[in-house]
């Protein structure tokens, strides 16, 4: 392994293979910095894109590492394997990646998404803090809206942040009609980022909670909007994407059971958005509102848009054992559009560390989900750093290397239980692509998240935009 993925490193390093396009803008995306978004399990650290790569080469001179100069003589461009393809051969599905919108500014990280993937998640403007325009004090605007013959009033949703994304996606595309690029929606209904006054009476979180029937109107109107602007008839997006994650970590870390309003004592529920208690289910006091969300996600989705439950440390016996739980619960009241819920995988996130999960319990974990439900995609796919792992050149090759066997193991895990009757493996997609962007480089204290505040490589290209030894874990047989 070791010489193998060494020189697969370096001749890569030395050649200067794949990018070679200028930083920088990118196209004509403008970059916007978002507010300061709550630190969460499936949020990505999104520092405006310049600064970032100005960050990274940096660390790289600090280091002692020279720039990539360009291919060397008698290196060739279309050497390098491309991670879609060998991907596609071993499994038969999609391998994605997470942009946000400031990171479509970078050119270079934009060449290597079209060159090695097929498939791509918006990291944070589809989320609902981001759909209702980042007002998370207050309810910035509202409207009336029609729903099931009634006319209610509704929250203002802002889809500029996502549609910046998707109409460069839809550009590429309409280039390369024969090697599109597929999205993946992310996410419908979570506990996180989602503002406190949408559970309120008028929208105003110092007042009341509504009842459930008027969140229930709430809730369809709000995936039915989702789903009728991004994936309906009349919608320029139509037919770009496959999947949509509907529920997204609404499985208790602490019981095993579902996430209650009362996950964290500390957090009050008075704050504007929230990091562990539910304001759902606050509202239910039942996992209600998760049955009538893939309710109605299957009867606004088109009928060939997958719907998936989505959690991270889905690996932990106890935590999985409810996820179970919840996905039999959807999966038992399944139905006709308009009358029965829809669900078609699970989404695994996939926020590992280098010695957890054990080996046992990811594949058992595979198992066990595909039983249920069949499909199974892992969503959000990075390495934690080994404890002590500081960045310096020495720890680096080490780090790179033992990455490389970790997410070797973890990849033969699936293509073995791909193998088997019932298990699909329907997607692999990393939670970025170039490690200076990952949300790990902010210290946090989420599932998954970095809590050492150390320097991370969790991804497959590094700060200079260069294939890594873990890059070829997904690429070499």
């Amino acid at each position: 392994m070791r010489e193998r993925f060494g020189k697969g490193l370096a001749g890569l390093l030395a050649a200067g293979l794949l990018l070679t396009g200028c930083a920088g803008a990118g196209g004509a995306m403008e970059a916007e910095e978002s507010p300061a978004a709550q630190q969460s399990i499936s949020q990505l650290s999104t520092p405006e894109p310049e600064k970032q790569e100005e960050s990274g080469q940096q660390t790289a001179q600090d280091q002692g590492q020279e720039a990539d100069s360009g291919p060397q003589q008698g290196e060739e461009k279309d050497e390098m394997p491309i991670l879609k393809e060998k991907v596609g051969e071993a499994l038969g599905c999609r391998v994605g990646t997470a942009i946000t919108l400031g990171e479509c500014r970078d050119q270079r990280l934009w060449e290597i998404i079209t060159t090695h993937f097929n498939a791509l998640t918006i990291g944070n403007e589809l989320k609902p803090d981001a759909m209702f325009g980042y007002s998370n004090a207050k309810c910035p605007q509202t409207e009336e809206a029609e729903l099931n013959g009634e006319t209610i009033l509704v929250p203002k949703l802002d889809y500029s942040r996502a549609e910046k994304i998707l109409d460069k996606v839809l550009a590429f595309n309409q280039k390369h009609p024969d090697d599109p690029i597929m999205m993946r929606g992310h996410v419908l209904v979570w506990h996180s980022q989602t503002p406190e006054w949408f559970f309120h009476v008028d929208y105003d979180k110092d007042k009341d909670y509504v009842d459930k029937e008027t969140m229930d109107k709430r809730l369809e109107w709000y995936i039915r909007t989702m789903l009728t602007h991004f994936t309906g008839e009349e919608s320029k997006y139509k037919g770009m994407f496959y999947g949509w994650d509907v529920v997204n970590e609404a499985v208790s870390d602490s019981t095993g059971t579902y996430r209650t309003d009362s996950e964290n004592p500390d957090e009050p529920l008075s704050q504007d958005t929230h990091g562990s208690n539910s304001s759902w289910w606050k509202v239910y006091q039942s996992n209600e509102y998760i049955l009538n969300a893939f309710r109605y996600a299957n009867k606004y989705a088109p009928a060939q848009l997958e719907l998936y439950y989505n959690d991270y440390n889905e690996c932990m016996e106890k935590k999985r054992e409810g996820i179970l739980e919840l996905l039999s619960a959807v999966k038992a009241l399944e139905g006709a559009p308009g009358e029965g819920t829809r669900i078609d995988g699970m989404g695994m996130q996939g926020h590992y560390g280098m010695d957890s999960p054990e080996w046992a319990a990811f594949a058992s974990s595979v198992e066990q989900y595909a039983e249920v439900v069949g499909n199974v995609q892992i969503t959000e796919f990075d390495l934690r750093a080994s404890d002590g792992y500081d960045g310096s050149p020495e720890k680096k090759e080490e780090e790179y290397e033992n990455q490389a066997k970790r997410y070797h193991l973890l990849y033969w895990t699936l293509k073995d239980k791909n193998k088997k009757e019932g298990i699909h493996i329907t997607g692999i997609t990393f939670w970025g692509t170039v490690d200076h962007y990952s949300w790990l480089q902010s210290r946090s204290n989420v599932g998954g998240g970095n809590t050492t505040g150390l320097p991370q490589c969790p991804l497959l290209f590094d700060e200079r935009y260069q294939p890594k030894p873990a890059f070829y874990s997904f690429t070499e047989d």
